[in-house]
């Protein structure tokens, strides 16, 4: 709602995107995410934004609603975090390469607790069962009808690390066995022994909402980048095209799986 209201005021107020994100100091393509709804404006930009927009008090007027929302917001993700699980809760499609762990939508629960506990510095432990309980809840979009388009590739090192020992390692790759072969999914392994590889610096993923142009994520450090312009998403759709070609296919990548689970 808030983000229509701010396209209304920008365009009757004669802006582009551009025009007004640098009379606020925000990027256009932060101003095009607000307006479309991805990211929640804050309040100290909504503050700036009503007298620059003629809004008389509108969007200053609506600052209570937004807090509360993202107060709610925090309960369940960090904050830096919840733009991403909204899109990733309605995608209609979703691409991931993972390079050094477990996607969080494919972990076990044990395998998402060893994962919090060994963060450093260390996490307090109602926030780790926080992060567990809603990190386990994203995986509903599995059940989700229409059944969503999954494909997942990772490098075979993310397989053989043992995060929290034999027994996790166990039945995570159990649980990767289990949704690899879902109907909607499409598994597939990175070998470490591939001589050539078009992207060796970061994990990303791709998303696509209905009726949406394509978004790219990718995180380092606990810094994320929604990425929304198009010549980027399309760099990262080649790069993972290519990733998924020189990768094992489905069944060569859950034979893998099995061969490794025997071996644990």
């Amino acid at each position: 709602m808030v983000g229509r209201q701010l396209k209304l005021l920008r365009e009757r107020a004669g802006l582009s995107q551009s025009e007004f994100g640098a009379l606020v100091r925000y990027g256009p393509d932060h101003i095009s995410a607000m307006e479309r709804g991805v990211r929640t404006p804050r309040p100290e930009f909504l503050v700036k934004a009503d007298p620059i927009l003629n809004a008389n008090g509108m969007l200053v007027a609506v600052i209570p609603d937004v807090e509360e929302a993202m107060t709610r917001a925090r309960t369940r993700h960090p904050e830096w975090y919840r733009d991403y699980v909204g899109l990733e809760a309605l995608a209609v499609s979703l691409h991931d390469y993972s390079t050094m762990g477990v996607l969080g939508l494919l972990q076990t629960e044990a395998y998402a607790r060893a994962v919090f506990t060994q963060r450093y510095p260390p996490l307090d432990e109602e926030i780790i069962n926080k992060r567990i309980a809603d990190r386990l809840s994203r995986q509903q979009i599995f059940e989700r009808w229409p059944l969503p388009e999954f494909s997942f590739v990772m490098e075979q090192a993310v397989l053989e690390r043992p995060i929290g020992g034999s027994e996790v390692h166990r039945e995570q790759l159990r649980y990767l066995l289990h949704i690899g072969r879902l109907r909607n999914v499409q598994m597939q392994v990175m070998p470490t022994r591939r001589a050539e590889h078009p992207c060796l610096d970061n994990s990303f993923t791709m998303l696509t909402l209905k009726g949406k142009d394509q978004v790219g994520y990718m995180e380092s450090h606990g810094y994320p980048r929604l990425i929304i312009d198009r010549e980027e998403v399309r760099t990262l759709a080649a790069r993972y095209g290519i990733i998924r070609a020189q990768a094992l296919n489905p069944p060569e990548t859950l034979e893998m799986i099995e061969r490794m689970l025997e071996k644990v």
